[in-house]
C-alpha cells in the first residue's frame, strides 16, 4: 500500500552556491507547507551535494519527522555518504545530465 503525498512541492535550483541552495530550501520549509519535496541539485558537484542534502534533511526533519525528500543528484557517490548518517527522509536518485534521465542510485 502506497502513502499518498500531499503538499508536493518541487524545488529546481539551478547555477547557485551550495550556500545559497540551503538558504532557499529553509526558506521554502519555513514558508510553505511541504512535507514532502523533490529537490533537484544535480547540478552541484558530490561534495557540495552531500553537504546540501544532509543539512537541508537535517532542517527539514525538525519540521516534518514524518516527511520525505527525493534529492536528484549526479552521483550515486551522495547516497554512499548519507547512508551512515542514517538520513530515514531522503532519498537519492542519480540524473543522468547526458540523457536528462532518472534511476534510482
Amino acid at each position: 500500500m502506497s502513502k499518498q503525498k500531499h503538499n508536493q512541492q518541487f524545488m529546481i535550483l539551478e547555477d547557485f552556491k551550495p550556500e545559497t541552495v540551503i538558504d532557499s530550501f529553509n526558506k521554502c520549509i519555513n514558508k510553505s507547507n511541504c512535507e514532502y519535496m523533490t529537490v533537484d541539485i544535480s547540478f552541484l558537484n558530490v561534495m557540495d551535494a552531500m553537504r546540501v542534502s544532509t543539512l537541508c534533511a537535517a532542517n527539514h526533519y525538525v519540521k516534518y519527522p514524518n516527511g520525505k525528500i527525493d534529492w536528484y543528484v549526479s552521483s550515486p557517490e551522495v547516497e554512499c555518504f548519507s547512508k551512515a548518517l542514517n538520513l530515514g527522509n531522503s532519498k537519492y536518485l542519480v540524473k543522468n545530465n547526458n540523457t536528462r534521465s532518472l534511476k534510482e542510485a
